[in-house]
């Protein structure tokens, strides 16, 4: 059954609405790792929209379990992972004007520069993970890089608007963990992900980890973050 990655961005997105000092995203992620989360996520936006630099500092000194640094592949945060040196790093691709990671990087458009950083990350013992579409292309420029993890994009299976699509979607899903799995990466996946749609991604044997934050914040709201992750666990390992 898959690990569980908790993304604060959103404790952290709640805190800039009033510009104030709460909630606090360290709390957030230690009761996430009291309910059992396997990992913590955080992503340090090029614009800080929600995470700071402080954010990450004080999670680094605080968090026990794994903790995953998403970034853009920007030289400045480059920088900055190596020095905070996080269990992981996760490159993702960024848009200024999104208001969430709109699909997987393009590895083949950027292979230099992603190998490269790839390289820089594990010069800091940092592991590092790419977030891609599900398809075979992308698979083998990733282990091309060197990188050792991908992440695959849910996004298209869990927007799907009919069952035969999510299927169709799922279908990709397995392929592509199937296809990681045998090149020897380590597979997760992530991304739009939430307690109705979770579990047969979840069944997929060759995917190790999940990365969810928004849904489990949104049901923090009405229910308490720590009931959340329990109830997200339950559905992931029953």
């Amino acid at each position: 059954m898959p690990r569980l990655g908790v993304n604060i961005d959103h404790i952290a997105t709640l805190r800039e609405a009033r510009k104030g000092i709460e909630p606090e995203p360290v709390f957030a992620a230690l009761i996430s790792q009291a309910a059992g989360a396997d990992g913590i996520v955080a992503h340090l936006r090029e614009d800080r929209r929600h995470i700071k630099e402080r954010d990450l500092y004080l999670l680094k000194e605080v968090v026990r379990v794994k903790l995953n640094l998403e970034m853009s592949l920007a030289a400045d945060i480059v920088e900055i992972a190596g020095k905070l040196k996080p269990a992981q790093a996760t490159f993702v691709p960024e848009k200024r004007q999104e208001l969430t990671t709109e699909g997987g990087l393009d590895i083949a458009a950027n292979f230099i520069k992603v190998k490269r950083a790839v390289a820089k990350m594990h010069n800091c013992g940092i592991e590092v993970s790419l977030f891609i579409d599900p398809d075979n292309r992308n698979i083998d420029c990733a282990s091309d890089t060197g990188a050792g993890i991908v992440e695959l994009h849910t996004g298209r299976y869990a927007n799907a608007k009919s069952q035969k699509e999510q299927k169709r979607r799922l279908d990709e899903l397995t392929a592509a963990a199937l296809y990681a799995k045998d090149k020897g990466l380590y597979v997760s996946a992530g991304h739009g992900l939430d307690y109705y749609n979770v579990t047969p991604v979840a069944r997929i044997a060759e995917i190790e980890e999940l990365n969810i934050g928004y849904a489990i914040i949104c049901r923090a709201a009405l229910a308490g973050l720590e009931r959340a992750v329990r109830e997200m666990i339950s559905l992931i390992n029953p």
